[in-house]
């Protein structure tokens, strides 16, 4: 072994032990505080969890201080139907989020794309129960497709869900982190029927930049679908069977380099 093998093989070896440290740091319940997973806790009934859950990654983009109060806003509207289950199921959606209101509720969306959502989540629950058995259902009769995927193609006519096959899918992999991952202090875990270690990374720009500046993606590499599963493939090499944990060492390293 020459000896720039050798300094390569130990910068390897302290990135390893660096990203597992950040993620052992940050993979903590105080996580939440600030993050779009506080809803993971909104509700107790799993099915109530999903579906909050979805509403919450579906709405995370852009500043914290302006999509945060916006999921909050849905959930206290549904909870005034007891709930959000009991919300989709009464279709009180419907006057709360008209289908003919153009107005813009979040950025780009309008109150009619939310209640698009709020549709196929109602459908989901009337005809499989909940959420998650809809899409365990799809998955278990295709299984070599990526879960990602069979969530695009479900709501195939919602705005709000991203498409696309080049697309990181970012919102709707942290929400599958959020309901796969096992014995996590701020992932809900679930989803025993789906391997954390098919999860995709979520990609977006702060992942992308630490992640060009660490090495483990080139400096051209774009938030793409490429991209996530190229850095998946880079995290397994630290979290074999649970690459989405470096997600949070990836979060970290921003902070860090902030404080």
């Amino acid at each position: 072994m020459t000896k720039q093998s050798k300094i390569n093989y130990f910068m390897e070896e302290q990135l390893k032990n660096k990203l597992i440290e950040l993620a052992k740091k940050y993979e903590v319940h105080s996580f939440i505080d600030a993050d779009p997973s506080q809803f993971i806790y909104w509700y107790k009934n799993p099915e109530e969890i999903e579906l909050a859950c979805f509403v919450s990654a579906m709405l995370s983009f852009g500043s914290r201080k302006q999509f945060i109060p916006k999921i909050r806003s849905v959930l206290e509207t549904a909870d005034k139907s007891w709930g959000i289950k009991k919300w989709l199921l009464s279709q009180n959606y419907n006057s709360d989020f008209s289908k003919e209101n153009d107005a813009k509720f979040y950025r780009f969306y309008s109150y009619a794309d939310m209640n698009s959502l709020f549709c196929n989540l109602e459908k989901a629950v009337k005809t499989d129960g909940s959420l998650g058995n809809a899409l365990k259902t799809i998955y278990e009769k295709n299984p070599e497709k990526h879960l990602m995927d069979i969530i695009s193609e479900y709501f195939a006519d919602c705005k709000i869900v991203s498409h696309g096959k080049n697309s990181a899918h970012k919102r709707t992999n942290m929400f599958l982190r959020w309901m796969v991952r096992q014995n996590s202090s701020v992932d809900a875990g679930l989803w025993n029927w789906y391997s954390p270690e098919n999860l995709v990374i979520p990609m977006d720009v702060h992942v992308l930049q630490e992640s060009i500046k660490l090495g483990l993606l080139p400096e051209n590499a774009k938030a793409d679908r490429k991209s996530a599963q190229l850095l998946t493939n880079q995290l397994k090499e630290v979290f074999p069977c649970d690459p989405c944990k470096g997600d949070f060492a990836l979060f970290g390293l921003g902070v860090d380099e902030n404080n």
